[in-house]
């Protein structure tokens, strides 16, 4: 049976290309669980049809991010934290410290969506990115100071 894949499926293909698999296999596994539609042209209508729209809300969605990224730009916080006399903290900045101090700027971000490449443990300007969308990345100012 042939089939076409809507997903990446390890051993078997990439997404969108046509496969031929055991009637089983697709009628009790990745037909039921929508990694595959079954090839025709009908199906290949439909495949070339949810891409499009999945095209369509993707491109929607990093115009949205980067309306919101507009928000973002020069934006910097301060974060208070106990250090040593060195400057370095007895803790970390954590991400979800740097969220809290956006939200109290007016600008709700999930902690996750805050890259950080190392855990903050000094004090000083440290530059964090805020990755709204898989294309559209901001840099933010984080400046510790001790507490």
């Amino acid at each position: 049976m042939e089939v076409i894949l809507l997903d990446r499926i390890e051993g078997l293909g990439e997404k969108g290309a046509t496969v031929k698999v055991a009637a089983g296999y697709a009628r009790n596994f990745l037909l039921p669980r929508k990694l595959a539609i079954s090839s025709g042209a009908k199906a290949a209508r439909v495949y070339a049809q949810m891409s499009r729209q999945r095209e369509i809300a993707g491109q929607k969605a990093a115009r949205a991010a980067e309306e919101l990224a507009a928000r973002y730009r020069g934006v910097s916080v301060e974060a208070r934290a106990r250090a040593g006399e060195d400057g370095t903290l007895y803790g970390s900045v954590t991400s979800t410290e740097i969220a809290e101090l956006l939200a109290a700027q007016g600008l709700e971000t999930d902690r996750r969506k805050i890259e950080l490449t190392e855990p903050i443990k000094a004090l000083g300007e440290h530059t964090v990115t805020v990755r709204l969308h898989a294309q559209v990345a901001v840099p933010i100012q984080v400046r510790v100071v001790q507490e």
